[in-house]
This record gives C-alpha cells, structure tokens and sequence, in this order.
C-alpha cells in the first residue's frame, strides 16, 4: 500500500522510503471503446511508485500485446499506443 501526504508547511509531498513520483502519460490512437471509433485519446496521470513496482509496469508494457485491452472496460482495439514514463523525482 503507498501512501503520500501533504507536508504544510513545505508543500510538498511525502512519499513513503524508497518510492518515487513518477508522471504516466498514455497516447492510444485508433480506438474502439463500446463500438464507437475514437481517433485519439491522451491519458495522465502521476503515482508514487518504487523501483520493482516501476519495472514491472515497464515489463508488463513492453512484453504483453493486449496489455491494454485486457485491463480496460470497454476497450476491444487499439491501433497504435504509447506510454511514457517520466521521472518527477530522483530515487
């Protein structure tokens, strides 16, 4: 479980040791959600991840073909997608 919290006095967040803020952006294009073409769609998001964590979801990305589709409702193609994951802190 991870968890941050705002520090008041500094404003900025706390992580939990050894995690890191990491910023996700997903780029699909060529979609089909609920049989409704989509030309592109832009998903970001940021989470405070560890290393292991972190590789996995690098691994995950780059080894499984319907990583995507098997993870959203909805979803049943994609044409092209990217994901880009850039670090907001250091380790």
């Amino acid at each position: 479980m991870h968890y941050s919290r705002l520090n008041d006095s500094t404003n900025h967040y706390e992580t939990k040791a050894g995690d890191m803020k990491v910023k996700f952006t997903l780029t699909m294009d060529d979609l089909i959600v609920d049989g409704q073409n989509i030309d592109q769609v832009i998903l970001d998001w940021e989470s405070d991840l560890g290393h292991e964590e972190l590789m996995a979801v690098s691994h995950n990305w780059i080894s499984s073909q319907n990583f995507l589709t098997q993870r959203m409702t909805g979803l049943s193609r994609v044409g092209e997608s990217s994901l880009t994951i850039e670090p907001l802190d250091e380790f």
